[in-house]
């Protein structure tokens, strides 16, 4: 499975085009050309060029790296602003694998920083996420199904009404192996 942004509907399209604008605001904004910003970030200058401009792809992690660099946080990138926010009522669609496997950003705080996710994983479906920054930690609470969560050292599997902590400013991924689709919420801290 892909851990890219959902790239093959017309949501998917708003929130890429919603992100690279953002981004590109707030490179000029900094008074940055692009490769300031890829030096800063570690993504290059090619992929930013073509993030700002609608047409990339990127990974969750690579926005990340990108909102890092320019002192923000990735749902300040991606969630919508004014009325539309307000009419949403699923959430911004993130992550979209050819599954139907999804994440969905429901909202986020600034202080402390804090994001709520709703996934969904078809069976067999696996995310593989990047470490988040040093000291940031995950909740999951598994609605329907069952989660596994394969860190560095262990392996968690979560039923429907169980929920874990982990920290992840490490390499993990999420997993479905069972047979039904798990839906689980998921809250970020510390990014």
């Amino acid at each position: 499975m892909s851990s890219e942004v959902a790239a093959d509907s017309r949501t998917a399209q708003e929130f890429v085009t919603r992100v690279g604008g953002r981004i590109r605001a707030l490179r000029k904004l900094r008074g940055w050309g692009v490769q300031q910003l890829a030096d800063a970030s570690g993504v290059s200058r090619r992929m930013l060029t073509d993030i700002e401009l609608g047409r990339a792809n990127p990974s969750l992690a690579t926005v990340d790296r990108v909102a890092r660099a320019l002192d923000t946080d990735f749902a300040a990138l991606a969630l919508p602003r004014d009325d539309a926010a307000r009419s949403e009522v699923e959430g911004t669609l993130v992550w979209q694998a050819p599954d139907g496997s999804h994440a969905l950003l429901l909202g986020a705080t600034l202080d402390p920083r804090a994001e709520l996710w709703r996934w969904t994983l078809a069976p067999a479906g696996r995310y593989a996420a990047e470490p988040d920054r040093p000291g940031a930690q995950e909740i999951h609470h598994v609605l329907a199904g069952r989660l596994t969560l394969a860190l560095e050292a262990e392996r968690r599997v979560l039923s429907a009404g169980q929920s874990a902590v982990i920290p992840s400013d490490q390499s993990y991924a999420y997993l479905n192996e069972a047979a039904e689709p798990v839906v689980f919420m998921r809250v970020v801290t510390g990014t």
